[in-house]
Parts: structure tokens; C-alpha cells; sequence
């Protein structure tokens, strides 16, 4: 088994979309005008407007009440992320940069619509063993 994508919903997908070009780099692909795709190498941030819930029955589903859930970015170099998110409308850092006690070097930050956000890096050995192993399973 392999996981494919993380889906977000929200009531403004040009704006949510803009904001991951941004903060990512990334481009994304646009489907319709409720359904845009940032494919990278491990799996893909889809984000879908609320008419897409619908689809899958959802009168149930809401655009930004997750907080539960962390959306995390492998980078090359955490510290630069920060500078380029640093400088987007929108993002509300909750962290800055900072070694975790498990090895990697992190960024969290809230999206424009409030979901966690967390950009990372392996940097102690033993993470970096870690994440290896995951890139080869």
C-alpha cells in the first residue's frame, strides 16, 4: 500500500492554491475549478472546493476545521523555507525553525485556512538513517 494524496477542502481554492505554489514552489495542476493537484515525488496535496464534498456525499465535511492533522513537506533547507514563507500574505507561524528532539529540523506554520503545516528536514544521523529507510521501503 502506498499513500497517494492528502486532500484538502476550502471555500477559497484559488487563494489555498496560490498560497502552496508559493510557500512550495510547486506547480500546480488545475482540473476544474474546483480541484487542483501539487504532485511531488512521495504523494500529492490535492485541494478541492466544498462543491467537491458533494461528490462523496458530504454534508458533513467543513472547510477548515481540521486541527487534528499535520500536512508535512520533506525540504532541502528548512531555514530558507522559513525566509520564503516569512515573506507570504497569509501563513501564521507557530514554530520557527527548531531541532526536535527526534532529529529533524522543523517549520510549522497555519495555512490561510488554518491547517498545520510542517516543513522538515532530517538533520541529526540517525533521522537521516531514518528517513533513508523510508525513501527505500
Amino acid at each position: 500500500m502506498q499513500l497517494a494524496s492528502i486532500r484538502i477542502l476550502t471555500t477559497d481554492l484559488p487563494r489555498l492554491v496560490q498560497f502552496y505554489e508559493q510557500a512550495t514552489g510547486l506547480p500546480a495542476t488545475h482540473y476544474t475549478p474546483d480541484f487542483a493537484e501539487l504532485p511531488t515525488p512521495a504523494a500529492t496535496l490535492a485541494i478541492g472546493s466544498l462543491r467537491t464534498a458533494e461528490l462523496f456525499g458530504g454534508a458533513h465535511m467543513a472547510a477548515a476545521a481540521n486541527r487534528s492533522v499535520i500536512i508535512e513537506f520533506y525540504v532541502a533547507d528548512v531555514d530558507a523555507a522559513y525566509e520564503r514563507i516569512a515573506g507570504l500574505p497569509g501563513p501564521d507561524v507557530v514554530q520557527v525553525p527548531t531541532t526536535m528532539p527526534w532529529g529533524n529540523r522543523s517549520l510549522l506554520f497555519r495555512d490561510p485556512d488554518g491547517n498545520l503545516v510542517n516543513f522538515f528536514m532530517p538533520v541529526t544521523p540517525a533521522a537521516q538513517q531514518r528517513f533513508s529507510r523510508q525513501q527505500t521501503a
